[in-house]
């Protein structure tokens, strides 16, 4: 599939350049959209899709990035899932029907503490692991956001650090398209985080139990989930390279070329710099 626009549910939604396959695993019809040459790497998105992948655009040209959409988000069908994993049985199941043996993997927010369960449960394929701002842990002092707090016109700036990268994503005045996909989406998301504390116990468990070379990468003006709580990943994963980008935001890859610059270095096993634009801490 190719274009501008998917629906006016997408108002800047561009997939022009990338191919778009639906693979039927369990009966859920799972869109995966596909873009570039070389070694596979898969991306698990977060609760999201609106803003699309125009981020992967960067990476087509070192490698074949492999975006589905998860059951329940996006273009994807609807799926009896509960539990972070319910969706990573699904993907073992995807990924086996999309012939992908060894790759390297991508989670952001919500896809990140996915991609751990996937890694997890799959640890001999994934090569390489990048967790961009990844959720499920939580730490003393840093509550959740308040999302009742905010204005619904407010709302999309706290995704970004430049709220002017969002506006062409998010309508100003939404429609009902728009509207029921970000409701189907953050109920699906929300379902995900119903088992806690128990499933955060078992995301920590994984975490330690994880052998993939790993990349955990923060931007310092996240606002959905703060900087502070990297200090907790790093706990679980004290061998993982750490990364914190100066003026990044929670959609991180899609908004800030240093962070993608980054991530694909360390996906290529590239040695990654230590000076600016990329600000280093270990906690």
């Amino acid at each position: 599939m190719s274009g501008t626009t998917v629906s006016a549910a997408y108002p800047a939604y561009s997939t022009a350049g990338f191919q778009r396959s639906v693979i039927r695993v369990g009966g859920v019809a799972s869109v995966v959209y596909a873009i570039g040459a070389g070694p596979v790497v898969v991306y698990f998105h977060g609760g999201g899709t609106y803003h699309g992948f125009e981020w992967a655009r960067d990476w087509a040209s070192r490698f074949r990035i492999v975006l589905p959409h998860h059951p329940n988000f996006g273009e994807s069908g609807d799926a009896d899932f509960a539990t972070l994993g319910d969706y990573a049985a699904h993907y073992v199941r995807l990924l086996d029907a999309l012939e992908l043996t060894r790759f390297h993997l991508v989670g952001a927010s919500m896809g990140g503490a996915l991609a751990v369960e996937y890694a997890a449960r799959e640890p001999a394929r994934v090569d390489r692991l990048v967790l961009v701002s990844p959720a499920g842990l939580s730490a003393p002092g840093v509550p959740p956001p308040d999302f009742s707090a905010v204005a619904p016109q407010d709302l999309p700036a706290l995704f970004v650090h430049d709220p002017k990268f969002i506006e062409p994503f998010w309508p100003r005045a939404p429609g009902p398209e728009f509207r029921a996909l970000r409701a189907r989406e953050d109920a699906a998301a929300w379902r995900t985080r119903q088992d806690a504390p128990a499933g955060e116990a078992r995301l920590r468990a994984l975490l330690r139990g994880l052998r993939a070379p790993t990349l955990l990468l923060w931007g310092d003006d996240d606002r959905i989930l703060p900087v502070a709580l990297l200090r907790e990943w790093s706990r679980e994963q004290p061998a993982a390279t750490i990364a914190i980008i100066p003026q990044g935001g929670h959609l991180l890859l899609d908004e800030s070329p240093a962070a993608r610059m980054l991530a694909r270095d360390f996906l290529l096993g590239l040695p990654l710099p230590a000076a600016p634009p990329h600000s280093w801490r270990r906690y």
